[in-house]
Protein backbone atom coordinates (compact mmCIF):
# COMPACT_ATOMS: atom_id res chain seq x y z
CA UNK A 1 0.00 0.00 0.00
CA UNK A 2 1.41 3.41 -0.98
CA UNK A 3 1.73 6.30 1.47
CA UNK A 4 -1.16 8.02 -0.34
CA UNK A 5 -3.38 4.95 0.07
CA UNK A 6 -2.42 4.73 3.72
CA UNK A 7 -3.37 8.39 4.26
CA UNK A 8 -6.76 7.86 2.61
CA UNK A 9 -7.39 4.75 4.69
CA UNK A 10 -6.42 6.57 7.89
CA UNK A 11 -8.72 9.48 7.04
CA UNK A 12 -11.61 7.09 6.36
CA UNK A 13 -11.03 5.31 9.66
CA UNK A 14 -10.89 8.62 11.52
CA UNK A 15 -14.11 9.77 9.84
CA UNK A 16 -15.98 6.85 11.38
CA UNK A 17 -15.29 8.44 14.76
CA UNK A 18 -15.48 12.16 13.96
CA UNK A 19 -18.78 11.77 12.06
CA UNK A 20 -20.55 10.92 15.33
CA UNK A 21 -19.24 13.96 17.21
CA UNK A 22 -20.53 17.51 17.47
CA UNK A 23 -20.01 20.56 19.66
CA UNK A 24 -22.04 20.73 22.92
CA UNK A 25 -25.17 22.87 22.89
CA UNK A 26 -27.88 24.05 25.25
CA UNK A 27 -31.17 22.61 24.07
CA UNK A 28 -33.52 25.24 25.49
CA UNK A 29 -32.90 28.10 23.04
CA UNK A 30 -35.72 28.80 20.53
CA UNK A 31 -33.43 28.82 17.48
CA UNK A 32 -31.23 26.41 15.55
CA UNK A 33 -28.18 25.32 17.52
CA UNK A 34 -24.67 25.87 16.23
CA UNK A 35 -23.33 22.74 14.58
CA UNK A 36 -19.82 21.77 13.49
CA UNK A 37 -21.10 18.57 11.90
CA UNK A 38 -22.78 18.88 8.49
CA UNK A 39 -24.73 15.68 9.19
CA UNK A 40 -26.60 17.36 12.05
CA UNK A 41 -28.55 20.56 12.67
CA UNK A 42 -29.54 23.25 10.19
CA UNK A 43 -28.63 22.98 6.52
CA UNK A 44 -25.59 24.96 5.46
CA UNK A 45 -26.60 28.14 3.64
CA UNK A 46 -26.08 27.76 -0.12
CA UNK A 47 -23.97 30.93 -0.13
CA UNK A 48 -21.35 29.10 1.96
CA UNK A 49 -20.90 25.95 -0.11
CA UNK A 50 -17.42 27.06 -1.24
CA UNK A 51 -16.39 27.04 2.45
CA UNK A 52 -18.06 23.72 3.29
CA UNK A 53 -14.80 21.75 3.82
CA UNK A 54 -13.84 24.09 6.68
CA UNK A 55 -16.83 23.18 8.87
CA UNK A 56 -15.77 21.04 11.82
CA UNK A 57 -13.50 21.01 14.85
CA UNK A 58 -9.79 20.79 14.10
CA UNK A 59 -6.93 20.02 16.50
CA UNK A 60 -3.19 19.87 16.05
CA UNK A 61 0.13 21.65 16.44
CA UNK A 62 2.03 24.40 14.70
CA UNK A 63 5.02 26.72 14.78
CA UNK A 64 5.13 30.44 15.44
CA UNK A 65 7.72 33.18 15.20
CA UNK A 66 7.98 35.95 17.80
CA UNK A 67 10.51 38.60 18.82
CA UNK A 68 12.03 36.20 21.37
CA UNK A 69 12.37 33.38 18.85
CA UNK A 70 10.44 30.48 17.34
CA UNK A 71 8.00 28.43 19.41
CA UNK A 72 5.60 25.51 19.08
CA UNK A 73 1.93 25.66 19.91
CA UNK A 74 -1.15 23.48 20.12
CA UNK A 75 -4.39 24.68 18.59
CA UNK A 76 -8.09 23.96 18.30
CA UNK A 77 -10.24 25.65 15.65
CA UNK A 78 -14.05 25.38 15.76
CA UNK A 79 -15.90 26.23 12.53
CA UNK A 80 -19.67 26.03 12.98
CA UNK A 81 -22.91 27.44 11.60
CA UNK A 82 -26.59 27.83 12.48
CA UNK A 83 -28.05 27.98 8.98
CA UNK A 84 -27.25 31.68 8.57
CA UNK A 85 -25.19 33.17 5.75
CA UNK A 86 -21.95 33.09 7.77
CA UNK A 87 -19.63 30.63 9.49
CA UNK A 88 -18.68 31.03 13.15
CA UNK A 89 -14.91 30.84 13.75
CA UNK A 90 -13.13 30.30 17.06
CA UNK A 91 -9.41 29.55 17.23
CA UNK A 92 -7.67 28.85 20.53
CA UNK A 93 -3.97 28.08 20.94
CA UNK A 94 -1.49 27.34 23.70
CA UNK A 95 2.29 27.32 23.95
CA UNK A 96 4.05 23.96 24.24
CA UNK A 97 7.17 23.26 26.26
CA UNK A 98 10.20 21.30 25.06
CA UNK A 99 8.41 18.04 25.88
CA UNK A 100 5.36 18.98 23.84
CA UNK A 101 3.23 19.61 26.91
CA UNK A 102 1.03 22.61 27.73
CA UNK A 103 3.07 25.59 28.96
CA UNK A 104 0.76 28.64 28.94
CA UNK A 105 -2.16 30.19 27.03
CA UNK A 106 -1.50 31.50 23.54
CA UNK A 107 -3.37 33.46 20.89
CA UNK A 108 -7.17 33.39 20.61
CA UNK A 109 -9.43 34.80 17.93
CA UNK A 110 -13.13 34.68 17.17
CA UNK A 111 -15.10 35.89 14.20
CA UNK A 112 -17.17 35.19 11.11
CA UNK A 113 -16.65 34.10 7.50
CA UNK A 114 -19.07 35.10 4.73
CA UNK A 115 -19.18 35.83 1.01
CA UNK A 116 -19.70 39.44 -0.09
CA UNK A 117 -19.28 41.63 -3.13
CA UNK A 118 -15.59 42.15 -3.83
CA UNK A 119 -14.59 45.64 -2.53
CA UNK A 120 -12.33 46.01 -5.55
CA UNK A 121 -14.98 44.84 -8.03
CA UNK A 122 -18.64 45.28 -6.94
CA UNK A 123 -19.74 43.02 -9.81
CA UNK A 124 -17.80 40.12 -8.30
CA UNK A 125 -19.67 38.35 -5.48
CA UNK A 126 -17.11 35.66 -4.70
CA UNK A 127 -14.99 37.61 -2.22
CA UNK A 128 -14.54 36.02 1.20
CA UNK A 129 -14.90 38.38 4.15
CA UNK A 130 -13.34 37.29 7.46
CA UNK A 131 -13.89 39.52 10.48
CA UNK A 132 -11.79 38.61 13.54
CA UNK A 133 -11.43 39.88 17.11
CA UNK A 134 -8.11 38.90 18.71
CA UNK A 135 -7.48 38.38 22.42
CA UNK A 136 -4.28 40.42 22.01
CA UNK A 137 -6.41 43.56 21.63
CA UNK A 138 -7.06 44.19 17.96
CA UNK A 139 -9.76 43.65 15.34
CA UNK A 140 -8.88 42.56 11.82
CA UNK A 141 -10.82 42.48 8.55
CA UNK A 142 -9.66 40.15 5.78
CA UNK A 143 -10.82 39.81 2.19
CA UNK A 144 -9.89 36.95 -0.08
CA UNK A 145 -11.07 34.26 -2.45
CA UNK A 146 -11.16 30.51 -2.96
CA UNK A 147 -8.13 29.30 -4.91
CA UNK A 148 -9.90 26.01 -5.67
CA UNK A 149 -12.43 23.73 -3.96
CA UNK A 150 -10.18 23.12 -0.97
CA UNK A 151 -7.94 26.17 -0.47
CA UNK A 152 -8.59 29.80 0.40
CA UNK A 153 -6.36 32.90 0.48
CA UNK A 154 -7.07 36.06 2.50
CA UNK A 155 -5.29 39.39 3.03
CA UNK A 156 -5.83 42.04 5.73
CA UNK A 157 -7.88 44.99 4.49
CA UNK A 158 -8.27 46.90 7.79
CA UNK A 159 -6.90 46.60 11.31
CA UNK A 160 -7.90 48.48 14.49
CA UNK A 161 -6.00 48.23 17.79
CA UNK A 162 -7.27 49.02 21.28
CA UNK A 163 -5.22 51.21 23.63
CA UNK A 164 -3.91 48.07 25.33
CA UNK A 165 -3.61 46.05 22.14
CA UNK A 166 -0.55 44.43 20.62
CA UNK A 167 1.12 46.39 17.84
CA UNK A 168 0.88 44.24 14.71
CA UNK A 169 0.96 44.66 10.96
CA UNK A 170 -1.42 43.26 8.38
CA UNK A 171 -1.36 39.63 7.36
CA UNK A 172 -1.80 37.17 4.53
CA UNK A 173 -3.30 33.75 5.25
CA UNK A 174 -3.57 30.60 3.17
CA UNK A 175 -5.80 27.73 4.32
CA UNK A 176 -6.10 24.37 2.62
CA UNK A 177 -7.37 20.82 3.02
CA UNK A 178 -4.36 18.61 2.38
CA UNK A 179 -3.45 14.92 2.15
CA UNK A 180 -5.36 12.83 4.65
CA UNK A 181 -8.09 15.45 5.02
CA UNK A 182 -6.11 17.63 7.44
CA UNK A 183 -6.48 21.41 7.59
CA UNK A 184 -3.20 23.28 7.12
CA UNK A 185 -2.50 26.98 7.06
CA UNK A 186 0.30 29.51 6.90
CA UNK A 187 0.17 33.14 8.01
CA UNK A 188 2.62 35.88 7.07
CA UNK A 189 2.56 39.28 8.79
CA UNK A 190 4.02 42.64 7.89
CA UNK A 191 7.10 43.35 10.02
CA UNK A 192 8.70 46.63 11.08
CA UNK A 193 10.43 46.90 7.69
CA UNK A 194 7.12 46.69 5.84
CA UNK A 195 7.57 43.24 4.33
CA UNK A 196 5.62 40.02 4.82
CA UNK A 197 7.48 37.48 6.97
CA UNK A 198 6.46 34.01 8.20
CA UNK A 199 4.47 34.22 11.44
CA UNK A 200 2.35 31.10 12.02
CA UNK A 201 1.83 27.69 10.43
CA UNK A 202 -0.03 24.60 11.58
CA UNK A 203 -1.46 21.26 10.54
CA UNK A 204 -4.71 20.25 12.23
CA UNK A 205 -6.62 16.96 12.17
CA UNK A 206 -10.40 16.77 12.06
CA UNK A 207 -11.86 16.02 15.51
CA UNK A 208 -15.56 16.69 14.79
CA UNK A 209 -17.58 16.37 11.58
Amino acid sequence: MSSGDEAVAAAAQRARVTAARNIPVFGDLPLPADTANLREGANLDDALLALLPLVGVWRGEGEGRAAHGDYRFGQQIVVSHDGGDYLNWEARSWHLDDDGEYARPGLRETGFWRFVSDPGDPEESQAIELLLAHSAGYIELFYGRPLNQSSWELVTDALARSKSGMLVGGAKRLYGIIEGGDLAYVEERVDADGGLVPHLSARLTRFVG
